[in-house]
């Protein structure tokens, strides 16, 4: 192959899925676009060229998955990274007026999703002795926010990439996370217009005064891809404009000691 191997990006349809498909794809790899959005899909890997291919799947669907990573490998070749980016977001509910189809979905797709990939994906890696694999985290890995299906969600996910990282490690398989802020993409802005987000409150506790745009947490998976993060596996990796440290230091109740 002239490519560094097949890099598998799930969600690649939009948001940060499709700007991981980018850089990976200008970093080399041969790329397999997995998505349930067909029209964009299919439209994303036009644009980045020969180099990728558009394979429609459910994540949720285990035997679907199953299917797909057999044909990406007879397509392609074996996998050797897997970016698992699909995942539904939702507006803010309390657990006990929550709609429990929508909470059971959101599992579904978000966590079980994950780890039908990881699985499916991960068995060639363990045969090449060769293999990366990054997870979509989140802040709400470690804070708790009051979205419950998608907060306890993302911190299974963190759980589970640790445990990943342990059981593959013997395989030379790396496994890590990244955990994003808000991302500045449309479905947020759309949030915003619809009164759903509120931008003053969101900005007033990060360290720096702008949110990163999907080709920034890309940037930090593919670091996590690479030969550069060889020894760097089983953690999360917060790519989140300091929200984690400034979401207690800026509600600390004596004030902070500058004025903005």
């Amino acid at each position: 192959m002239s490519h560094p191997g097949v890099a598998v990006v799930t969600g690649a349809a939009s948001g940060i899925g499709e700007a991981t498909a980018r850089r990976l794809a200008a970093d080399g790899h041969a790329i397999a676009i997995v998505d349930v959005n067909a029209a964009g899909g299919e439209a994303v890997a036009r644009s980045i060229g020969a180099s990728a291919r558009f394979y429609g799947c459910d994540v949720a669907d285990a035997a679907a998955v199953d299917a797909v990573a057999a044909r990406i490998e007879r397509d392609l070749g074996p996998a050797r990274v897997l970016v698992t980016a699909a995942g539904l977001i939702p507006n803010a509910e309390s657990i006990l007026e929550m709609d429990m189809a929508a909470h059971d979905r959101m599992w579904q797709v978000n966590y079980h999703g994950t780890v039908h990939c990881c699985r499916a994906f991960a068995r060639p890696m363990i045969a090449a002795r060769r293999g990366a694999i990054v997870t979509l985290g989140s802040i709400n890995s470690r804070m708790p926010l009051p979205i419950p299906a998608y907060n306890m969600g993302k911190a299974a996910i963190e759980r589970l990439t640790q445990l990943l990282a342990v059981e593959l490690g013997r395989h030379n398989v790396r496994v890590n996370s990244v955990a994003p802020t808000y991302v500045m993409k449309p479905p947020l802005r759309a949030k915003v217009e619809a009164g759903q987000r509120d931008m003053t409150k969101i900005m007033s506790v990060h360290a720096l005064a702008k949110l990163p745009e999907p080709a920034n947490i890309a940037d930090a998976i593919a670091f996590l891809c690479s030969e550069q993060a060889a020894f760097i596996t089983g953690i999360l990796l917060p790519v989140d404009a300091g929200w984690l440290a400034g979401v207690s230091y800026r509600t600390y109740a004596g004030g902070v000691p500058w004025k903005e």
